[in-house]
């Protein structure tokens, strides 16, 4: 009985992994981002988005703008390969199989970095206080 409580504990979370794919997002102040023409933008903190399809391989398209509207900056974030999407029934590997490359972004300088563990760690924080 414990086993097949554990199996579907396993099962339910390999479905949900299977479903998207997040980043955290340092910006510049009253900026927001949108990704992979998508019309969605979001201000700072975590960005959880559907996965990407492959032409998203060379890296995901995004523009950043203020609170106007106004186009800031615009380029291609790392992407990587979704493992889950080779497990994901039946054609994730077809359709979505890449998502963001890093944990967190920094679009704060003109080409896009790695967060430093410090501002993961303060952006992180500040997201769940703000929920």
């Amino acid at each position: 009985m414990k086993i097949k409580k554990l199996a579907s504990v396993v099962a339910l979370a390999i479905v949900a992994s299977g479903c998207s794919t997040k980043a955290y997002f340092k910006l510049p102040e009253q900026a927001k981002v949108s990704v992979y023409e998508r019309p969605q933008q979001y201000s700072q903190g975590l960005v959880k988005t559907k996965p990407f399809y492959w032409t998203a391989t060379g890296g995901i398209p995004y523009k950043l703008s203020d609170e106007n509207g106004t186009l800031i900056r615009q380029g291609k974030l790392r992407a990587r390969f979704r493992v889950a999407s080779i497990f994901w029934p039946p054609f994730a590997i077809i359709y979505w199989p890449m998502g963001f490359g890093q944990r967190c972004y920094d679009l704060t300088a003109e080409q896009p970095q790695t967060c430093t563990h410090q501002d993961l760690i303060d952006i992180r924080r500040a997201y769940r206080l703000s929920r």
